[in-house]
């Protein structure tokens, strides 16, 4: 059961820190849809300008890869728990999330910088805030999964 519950977490994580990359796209008017980043760069199809593509299919490639590496985060994160590293609390949501996004900000330099076509855009903002949408996505894995298996002690510790 711990499993299916890490799956809906790992979803609910995925979609919480997607929506909030997309807010900050639209409020700063910087390109952080972080979806049409992945669609556009795993299927090189930046455009001759260096903007991202709008086709469908990138959209629906960058979303199904996004949410797979989500799910096995949130697997990881089982993991952990399940060995003992950490807690299911808010403390340690927000501390797996920090580790979990510098991981992801350190593969993401490496991937635009392997790429023989990535799009163009502010790479030092971007990574930055891939950080701190992490730590969303380490909360929201870790409250989500604390709210499905109910143990017998306070999230907000």
């Amino acid at each position: 059961m711990k499993f299916l519950y890490a799956v809906i977490a790992g979803l609910a994580a995925t979609a919480a820190m997607t929506a909030f990359l997309y807010l900050l796209s639209y409020a700063t008017h910087r390109v952080m849809k972080v979806t049409k980043i992945l669609g556009t760069m795993l299927l090189s199809r930046t455009q001759p300008d260096g903007s991202l593509s709008d086709a469908g299919s990138t959209r629906a490639i960058g979303n199904l890869a996004h949410y797979a590496v989500g799910v096995f985060f949130a697997l990881m994160y089982l993991a952990a728990w399940n060995s003992g590293v950490g807690l299911l609390t808010a403390s340690w949501g927000l501390f797996l999330g920090l580790g979990h996004g510098i991981i992801a900000m350190v593969v993401w330099y490496f991937f635009f910088m392997v790429h023989p076509k990535p799009p163009l855009l502010k790479l030092r903002t971007y990574l930055s805030t891939l950080i701190l949408a992490h730590v969303i996505f380490g909360f929201v894995v870790t409250y989500t999964f604390y709210l499905l298996t109910e143990p017998g002690y306070s999230f907000w510790q």
